[in-house]
């Protein structure tokens, strides 16, 4: 399946691209799957191999960058992503329990989305923020810590209540 980039999409990679020497412009990866998913909501498969003639590399390298990194959504996702961290620290101090009581209340196994397609969970790689375990992100840009099982339930109401008011 072929993937054509806009216009628009071409302007806005030609812009990261410029930000590093001819030869480096391979340099421009990260910010080139990040408007795809703006414009998305996903990376689809096909936009790798698209980005990947844009800037003169593999497409295989592309795609380790978008299977290496966590914000990158190679699937749609619910309209917030909450991203569970599953590494140690955060699961000596009940991560595991906050991941299982997050799909438990909505109802959907770990990767998930919910059948109104408001939530997806996963687990998340190390979010950096150890001592606040167990910690977790939504949508890839906001921190959550010390996430107890009434915390939990009080972030899917406000998002809930957030969804309901758009």
């Amino acid at each position: 399946m072929s993937y054509q980039l806009s216009d628009a999409t071409r302007a806005r990679f030609d812009r990261e691209v410029a930000k590093y020497p001819f030869e480096q412009r391979q340099s421009a990866v990260m910010a080139c799957l990040a408007i795809v998913q703006q414009e998305e909501g996903f990376v689809p498969r096909a936009a790798e191999d698209a980005i990947a003639a844009h800037l003169g590399m593999p497409p295989i390298a592309v795609y380790e960058v978008t299977t290496f990194y966590n914000m990158y959504n190679q699937r749609p996702v619910g309209k917030f992503k909450l991203s569970v961290c599953a590494n140690l620290p955060c699961q000596l101090r009940d991560g595991q329990n906050a991941l299982d009581h997050l799909c438990s209340k909505l109802g959907i196994e770990q990767g998930g989305t919910t059948a109104d397609g408001l939530f997806t969970v996963q687990k998340s790689e190390c979010l950096g923020a150890c001592a606040d375990s167990p910690v977790m992100l939504v949508n890839d840009r906001q921190m959550c810590s010390f996430m107890t099982t009434e915390r939990l339930d009080e972030l899917v109401d406000v998002l809930r209540a957030e969804a309901a008011k758009a």
